[in-house]
């Protein structure tokens, strides 16, 4: 008859194992968790054995190092500790009143528009929760999605892995950003083709430079690239081209203080989805859930302003 295997080892163990793997070091974990090193090292032994697998590589003098096992156990450890805290609160009776941690990732273009507002809403209906906050660009933030570092984020749905599920909050439509003396800068709207002849500051971030390309029918005149979104401001506002951006400051001044003017493409192009990622297949905690729920409530109430 067909069961269950009996499981040896302990949340408590599986824990040790996550913060050594984490910190490369079992030195380092001992002082994290405050636990005698021989107590880690023995608990992670214990788990190996139960699995039939070794996790760590052991490097004399020189910290711990995942086996290709080790990789995959500490991506499944995180998400079942995860869900061992929320059956805790579940257990204590705390559903209505949400506690512990949750770790969100987001676009480093999108943090700065966004983020801050996102988080008082949400401390605001769930003061309890500790939310930690992790910038990348979008394979980094992917990549924090799907190895467990982060349970949710904020990104662009442009090529994202097939392994991760989306949300749609908003769409972003890209718009010219133009010195106020170009002859195009009190235009009700104005046409890509009308900006074909003339040097273009191009926002190079991965992914978004093959986005910005797909909205000319020949490649643009591409005179500066840079990572920042305002170094590009700050490069149109001294003349030196125009740009394309999708996300709009309050204010049309930039940091070294010139002045940037923002008109409407007239040509059909396509907007950029702003979306909250979670990994496919995965139950959510109730802190995602909720954080979702803040995330559709907060752009709701943008696109109504």
């Amino acid at each position: 008859m067909g069961g269950v295997a009996d499981v040896n080892f302990t949340l408590v163990q599986l824990r040790y194992f996550v913060t050594a793997a984490e910190l490369g070091s079992m030195t380092a974990a001992s002082r994290e968790l405050m636990v005698a090193q021989s107590a880690i090292s023995a608990a992670i032994a214990q788990v190996e054995r139960e699995l039939g697998v070794q996790l760590l590589i052991r490097h004399h003098a020189r910290g711990l190092s995942l086996t290709r096992s080790g990789e995959r156990f500490l991506v499944e450890a995180r998400e079942f500790l995860a869900h061992a805290a929320a059956l805790a609160e579940s257990a204590r009776g705390l559903a209505g009143s949400l506690t512990g941690e949750l770790a969100v990732g987001c676009l480093t273009t999108l943090a700065p528009f966004y983020m801050s507002r996102l988080l008082r809403h949400f401390a605001g209906r769930h003061p309890g929760v500790r939310v930690t906050v992790s910038e990348g660009e979008i394979s980094a933030v992917e990549s924090a999605l799907l190895d467990g570092r982060c349970e949710v984020a904020l990104v662009y749905a442009i090529d994202l892995a097939l392994d991760l599920d989306i949300r749609p909050l908003t769409r972003a439509r890209p718009y010219v950003l133009l010195p106020p003396g170009h002859p195009l800068a009190g235009a009700d709207a104005v046409s890509l083709s009308d900006l074909a002849a003339e040097p273009m500051i191009l926002l190079d971030l991965p992914r978004s430079r093959d986005y910005f390309r797909t909205l000319y029918a020949a490649e643009p005149r591409v005179r500066f690239r840079t990572s920042s979104y305002e170094t590009a401001r700050s490069l149109v506002a001294g003349g030196h081209g125009y740009s394309i951006l999708n996300q709009r400051a309050a204010t049309d001044q930039t940091y070294d203080g010139g002045r940037v003017v923002s008109v409407p493409i007239r040509d059909d192009v396509p907007s950029l989805d702003v979306v909250l990622a979670s990994v496919r297949g995965v139950r959510p905690t109730a802190r995602a859930t909720a954080f979702a729920e803040t995330c559709q409530e907060f752009f709701s109430a943008l696109s109504e302003t």
